[in-house]
């Protein structure tokens, strides 16, 4: 089952520690990326990259940071297409140094930190060239081959851009970026950046790296600026965006992971696509697609909103599914909802479960925000239109359930889930929506930013509410 929380999903069992606020969203569908000149280096022989990611979209190449002068002088570093892997590669000229690892990297609902040194100038050809991959040294490469003694580099060259998410063609990186190091001119380790938690030593986590110099060309991407998402808080020039907006600043971090859509099991070259880090889904094909959440949950009560932006069909199926429910592991999915274990509130109004439909509330169409309210403490399901619990529904009511729209199996682990049929556009908010709320409001630990105010009690799929109440 592709759902377990696997990696590195943040800090959801560190209680303290430094808190990373926001990350920036970069959608390849979009071209999204940012890039600056660099001026000449400290040294250009010598160089730190380091990164938290949050991959999307698997299987194609995709660009993490990138320099050039031209096609055979450039440096790169990026996930591989077909195998996704990760590759550091140098050329200045006729010479190449590459590291691909032997690792993949397919997990779509962890964050990773990756930290890249060169550094041309050190005696020891192995020492050259670096990737640290959550706090470990890489060792264990497909291709192996280190840099000469003295080698330039076309990162942090001057005159030459250096590229966030962008290479030479169109590879851009699809997925989520937090606490972006580039340092000029030294050759650090990951431990500069991060730490092993003292209490779970197991989770690497970021630490405070305001001590660290950045040298002529270094820059700092904390992504608290939404309006200028390419600001260097170290205060270096800024980075140019592309194809970015303030609604790609998102508070899903490597130290709060939010749920997205599981890219690892929608029903790929059949009509469904997904975007904007796995929050907005689109079919087109005239045929049942589910799209289903990245996190489970068997206990405590959660909220989340979706956003109709499309009903051409006329069709679309929201609700949750358990573990149980025989569309997840199918590759030619009928409607979750014809399921024993799938439930739904319908563009009709009328609610489904085990495929028998029944009058329940008011039907819904472009631009209306749908909430879904699941208390597992009481195993009641409870969904609203614009605000207004349907059915006359109160959440807050526990084992009474007014209004409720289904009983949910009990001990069971259940997941977000969708179906759509044709032209459908909708868009999931766990948290840390794709799009602008115009009001606001969080859950009551603060988390989240939500059209609606979650009912009493209700909190975002989150790492750290998981770890209070999952």
């Amino acid at each position: 089952m592709p759902f377990v929380l696997s990696g590195n999903v943040g800090s959801a069992t560190a209680a303290t520690g430094f808190n990373v606020d926001n990350s920036c969203m970069f959608n390849s569908a979009d071209s999204a990326s940012m890039e600056k000149d660099a001026a000449a280096p400290t040294d250009n022989n010598k160089w730190t990259f380091s990164a938290w990611v949050k991959r999307s979209k698997l299987g194609t190449l995709q660009e993490i940071f990138y320099g050039e002068a031209n096609s055979t002088n450039y440096c790169t570093i990026r996930f591989n297409d077909t195998s996704d892997t990760l590759t550091f590669k140098n050329r200045p000229g006729s010479t190449t140094s590459t590291l691909t690892t032997s690792a993949v990297f397919r997990d779509p609902n962890a964050w990773l930190h990756l930290v890249v040194v060169l550094d041309t100038s050190n005696g020891t050809a192995a020492n050259r060239d670096i990737i640290y991959i959550n706090g470990v040294r890489e060792t264990n490469f497909s291709t192996e081959s280190h840099s000469g003694d003295g080698d330039v580099c076309y990162i942090n060259s001057d005159g030459d851009a250096m590229k966030i998410s962008k290479g030479n063609s169109a590879s851009f990186f699809n997925g989520y970026m937090a606490e972006v190091y580039f340092i000029d001119g030294q050759a650090l380790a990951a431990s500069d950046f991060g730490e092993f938690d003292e209490d779970s030593p197991t989770i690497w986590k970021p630490k405070d790296a305001s001590g660290l110099t950045f040298g002529n060309n270094g820059f700092y991407l904390d992504f608290k600026a939404s309006g200028n998402l390419g600001n260097d808080a170290n205060g270096g020039t800024d980075l140019t965006e592309s194809n970015l907006a303030a609604t790609d600043q998102s508070t899903d971090t490597c130290t709060n992971n939010f749920s997205t859509l599981n890219s690892l099991i929608y029903i790929t070259n059949a009509g469904m696509t997904l975007s904007e880090g796995n929050l907005k889904v689109v079919t087109s094909a005239d045929a049942h697609r589910n799209a289903y959440g990245t996190m489970g949950v068997s206990s405590g009560k959660w909220y989340w909103e979706i956003n109709i932006v499309d009903t051409t069909g006329d069709h679309q199926k929201i609700g949750v599914v358990n573990e149980d429910n025989a569309e997840i592991n199918k590759t030619s999915p009928s409607e979750f909802s014809g399921d024993a274990n799938g439930y739904a509130y319908r563009t009709d109004g009328q609610k489904e479960n085990n495929d028998s439909a029944s009058s329940y509330g008011n039907s819904y169409t472009d631009d209306d925000i749908i909430g879904v309210a699941m208390d597992l403490d009481n195993n009641k399901l409870y969904f609203s239109k614009n605000g207004t619990f349907q059915n006359s529904g109160d959440p807050t009511t526990g084992s009474t359930g007014t209004g409720s729209a289904f009983n949910l199996a009990a001990n069971k682990t259940y997941f977000a889930a969708i179906n759509q049929y044709g032209g459908n556009t909708s868009s999931f908010n766990f948290g840390s929506p794709p799009y602008a709320v115009s009001s606001g409001n969080a859950d009551g630990n603060g988390f989240g930013n939500f059209e609606y105010a979650p009912p009493s009690g209700y909190f975002a799929l989150c790492t750290k509410n998981l770890a209070e109440f999952g």
